[in-house]
């Protein structure tokens, strides 16, 4: 998540749209409800009275209720576009996860992973509650120093990549195929450690792209993305969306396939791949 992007140019174009439309659409909204509430009847015999927008105080172009562009929307917006530095997904990999945000935010959205495009993922997810799960601790201070107002927490993983094979094993136990809560779970693939809010809400959209996974002593995804699988289905009511990015990797197609896969898969854009999971109720 911290590497730059290969595509830095059309990444950043279709970042500085997003933010537009979404601006644009929340002008539009606001000039309409404002219109609706102060409008009223107007003899055809009759004008109302002229106003002068110097003397008033307010724009020719815009009602005493205009809304200005958040703060927070605004700093985002100012830094991405003067950032050097691009999220590592491509545009079309941005694209997926960022279409099922628009129909689904403000909502839950939790992820797996800090990084240069957190900051993004919390603004298309404006209104709702994004969580980010981290496991290197410099790293999280460096983020929070720069960006106080993203929710992160520390994850500790004690798997391996190395272990892939044989966690693949554990995974068809009984003990791993039955769906319940992961704080409880007796499979070794559950992770049990996190923050208990992590556990108690429901998650509307999870992203797996951490911990590191490119190189054997790294812990890698599986307990990553066994775990969001799981919180996904075991939800008792509603759907999940779950995305795991670099699906391009052995361990990260295999467990995918495995764990979220198995008549859950929608879409596979790039290395980004989308599973969809109902609610057991």
């Amino acid at each position: 998540m911290r590497a730059k992007s290969q595509y830095p140019l059309n990444l950043k174009f279709l970042l500085i749209g997003i933010f537009l439309a979404f601006f644009l659409l929340f002008a539009l909204k606001s000039s309409f409800l404002s219109s609706n509430q102060n409008s009223s009847p107007v003899s055809q015999n009759r004008l109302p009275k002229a106003t002068n927008p110097i003397r008033d105080g307010t724009a020719a172009n815009c009602s005493p209720n205009c809304s200005k562009i958040p703060p927070s929307l605004a700093k985002v917006l100012i830094h991405y576009t003067t950032s050097t530095i691009t999220p590592q997904q491509t545009l079309k990999e941005i694209s997926v996860t960022s279409k099922v945000l628009e129909k689904k935010s403000p909502c839950n959205f939790l992820v797996f992973g800090l990084g240069h495009d957190s900051l993004m993922w919390t603004t298309l997810n404006y209104g709702g509650r994004t969580v980010f799960l981290e496991e290197d601790e410099a790293w999280i201070e460096q983020i929070r120093r720069q960006f106080p107002m993203l929710e992160s927490y520390h994850v500790t993983y004690d798997s391996k990549v190395n272990q892939a094979n044989d966690l693949m094993e554990v995974g068809k136990g009984p003990e791993c195929t039955a769906i319940g809560d992961t704080r409880y779970s007796m499979c070794q693939l559950a992770l049990k450690g996190l923050p208990s809010e992590v556990y108690e809400i429901k998650w509307d959209v999870i992203m797996v792209d951490a911990p590191t996974g490119y190189f054997d002593e790294a812990p890698g995804r599986m307990t990553a993305i066994y775990t969001a699988g799981m919180m996904a289905r075991n939800r008792e009511d509603g759907e999940t969306d779950v995305f795991v990015h670099d699906v391009n990797r052995m361990v990260e197609d295999k467990f995918s396939k495995a764990f979220l896969c198995d008549g859950y898969m929608k879409k596979q854009t790039g290395r980004i791949l989308k599973s969809h999971a109902l609610g057991v109720s």
